[in-house]
């Protein structure tokens, strides 16, 4: 599957909002999400490792105050945004479903590229919209 843009890279900021797609997992829908720490773009699949439930606290809002861990808004587990382990909570040891994410330069600029692999596929990537903070 081709390479579905994200966002510009200087959208994401390091502990800042996340860009929300549409995207299936096993069929079903979903969405995924993608933020910035320490300097390097990642991606997860929008759902708790302890129940599947989304994450965010309010549309694209994932890190907890300090900017250095993503939190599930109703159970409170942590995780590490580099590897989406999760470090404290009812499913420590459990680990968010991490996406293939990467940085290329572009005639627009610098740009984050999502490169989806299943069973977490987008949804209706040519209307997905790019550069807002919270696309879904």
């Amino acid at each position: 599957m081709d390479a579905v843009p994200v966002c510009a890279s200087e959208t994401l900021h390091d502990g800042g909002l996340a860009v929300r797609l549409k995207a299936q997992c096993y069929g079903r829908d979903t969405s995924v999400f993608f933020v910035r720490f320490r300097g390097v773009a990642y991606g997860y699949l929008n759902q708790c490792a302890h129940v599947p439930t989304e994450l965010d606290w309010n549309e694209g809002e994932f890190f907890e105050p300090s900017g250095l861990y993503l939190m599930c808004a109703m159970h409170g587990a942590i995780y590490a945004p580099d590897t989406g382990y999760c470090v404290q909570g009812p499913c420590r040891g459990g680990r968010l479903r991490a996406l293939q994410v990467e940085e290329r330069d572009t005639p627009d600029g610098r740009r984050v590229f999502w490169l989806p692999q299943a069973p977490v596929l987008p949804l209706e990537p040519d209307e997905m919209p790019l550069d807002s903070p919270s696309s879904l």
